[in-house]
């Protein structure tokens, strides 16, 4: 099995494609298989590498619950890039994986030519930060005294996965499955390590205005929690642009694939032909042309 190390902990990756490369980072119900139906389409022209968080068999589970900070995760998205000799990339996050792709784009802003954020934000409006720390750590409490297969079912059967379950009941079911066989031990340790008391995405609000990286923000319109905070990021970014499904909940590239990886292109497309960006584009000087140019080249392998 293909491995990368990272502060101590084994990442299990798998890599399909050739081209520029795109790192998708997956939730905290999930695992690198939540991005199947994308790295069947954009392998055909892109090298797209997805990973276990730790955690995550065949991930390390380490018994230290230290070893699960929110920090690390960020860190993480870096470690496999570099042990796979990449110094930039698109970065596709998910939710959790969300979370640390934005983190990512603020402590690693070189590492990241554009950022993918897919239902970001739980828990971080102050309305339910609260009840959202609450709910994590009484899930992690669960999950060790149960087990993983005695709440697995409870956990498909969440608000946030209803609609997945009406659209593809079958997708749905697979969802399921899979999340048999986490770790227990690992789930738990990330909800009270990482989940439960990760800042807010509010807090970096004042970082992340400084940031010029391409942003696509993709919420579903059922995702209550999510939308304020998608809201809030699209207002904070100097070039990121939002992206509403309608009558779609939490898990957007599980529900609508289709749509979702052709609004993934059309803005990598836009990025890499240096068109993305319309705040951006009021401040670029006369030389915007060149400027395009050389970003084409760049993506084309002609520059280094």
């Amino acid at each position: 099995m293909p491995f990368i190390a990272s502060g101590g902990m084994k990442l299990y990756f798998e890599e399909y494609g050739r081209g520029y490369p795109i790192v998708f980072v997956h939730e905290f119900e999930s695992d690198l298989h939540s991005w199947e139906a994308q790295i069947r389409y954009f392998s055909r022209s892109y090298r797209c590498i997805a990973y276990n968080a730790r955690g995550y068999p065949p991930s390390d589970v380490p018994d230290n619950p230290a070893a699960y900070g929110w920090e690390f995760a960020v860190h993480d998205i870096d470690a496999v890039m570099r042990g796979l000799s990449i110094s930039r990339a698109h970065v596709v996050g998910s939710s959790m994986g969300a979370f640390a792709s934005l983190l990512f784009g603020l402590w690693y802003r070189q590492g990241a030519s554009a950022i993918v954020a897919a239902g970001a934000g739980l828990g971080s409006p102050a309305s339910n930060r609260e009840s959202w720390s609450r709910s994590a750590t009484v899930l992690a409490r669960t999950l060790t005294a149960r087990g993983i297969d005695a709440m697995a079912e409870k956990m498909a059967g969440h608000s946030t996965r209803i609609r997945l379950k009406h659209k593809d009941l079958k997708g749905w079911q697979q969802f399921g499955g899979r999340l048999k066989q986490h770790s227990a031990r690992g789930m738990s340790n990330t909800l009270v390590q990482r989940q439960a008391v990760r800042p807010s995405l509010y807090d970096f609000r004042d970082q992340f205005s400084n940031i010029p990286l391409p942003v696509l923000l993709a919420v579903g319109d059922e995702d209550t929690a999510c939308l304020e905070t998608s809201l809030m990021l699209k207002s904070t970014f100097s070039s990121a642009g939002i992206w509403v499904c309608p009558n779609t909940g939490h898990a957007i590239n599980l529900e609508e694939p289709a749509a979702f990886n052709a609004h993934v292109e059309g803005f990598f497309s836009s990025v890499e032909r240096g068109s993305w960006g319309h705040l951006d584009r009021r401040k670029q000087s006369v030389s915007s042309h060149e400027k395009s140019t050389a970003a084409r080249l760049i993506f084309d392998g002609a520059l280094p």
